[in-house]
């Protein structure tokens, strides 16, 4: 006759195959690797989605660049960013507008944190926060682009900061009809 202990160590032995057998099956090998494919054997960290859901933006390793890559969800390939990654230059904490044209990310200039913002219709980048008094982090930028949202240290605690951007920018809106800028 099998005494319990005998019984109760075959089942953790199934236990502890069944879970290598499972965990096997989802091993980084079996990921999609290319040019084209989402995941690669790299870092893949910071994911964000835009309004819209079609574009997902986030930070990467792969190819020995840190680097913020775009990736369109419906066509299920990279979007080109012209200008965006620049060597030397570490990218972090990315956010995208409803249909990602504007995408707001973290750099630095000089050695200090700063909060920049690409814009895909003109291929260019710009720093929105170069002469902001203190540290900034974890930026965010609205649907339409206008407001820019991030965390300062410039009162000597992390308080939040709004940046609108103007009632002259051109929004980034749904379906690409214009609309009228809110009243103040």
């Amino acid at each position: 006759m099998i005494s319990s202990i005998w019984l109760q160590r075959l089942s953790n032995w199934s236990l502890s195959c069944s879970l290598a057998i499972l965990l096997s099956s989802c091993s980084y090998t079996d990921l999609p690797i290319g040019s084209s494919s989402l995941n690669s054997r790299y870092t893949e960290e910071q994911p964000t989605l835009s309004g819209n859901g079609r574009f997902l933006g986030f930070i990467s390793n792969r190819n020995g660049n840190h680097q913020l890559l775009l990736f369109d969800i419906q066509q299920q390939q990279f979007v080109r960013t012209p200008n965006l990654n620049r060597a030397r230059i570490i990218v972090e904490a990315p956010s995208l507008s409803h249909s990602a044209r504007y995408i707001v990310y973290m750099t630095t200039d000089r050695g200090r944190p700063v909060v920049s913002l690409y814009d895909r219709a003109t291929k260019q980048s710009q720093v929105l926060t170069s002469f902001y008094p203190g540290w900034v982090r974890n930026p965010s930028i609205s649907p339409d682009g206008r407001y820019v949202t991030f965390e300062t240290s410039s009162r000597g605690q992390w308080d939040i900061e709004v940046l609108d951007r103007g009632p002259n920018i051109e929004l980034d809106i749904p379906d690409g009809t214009p609309t009228t800028a809110p009243t103040e």
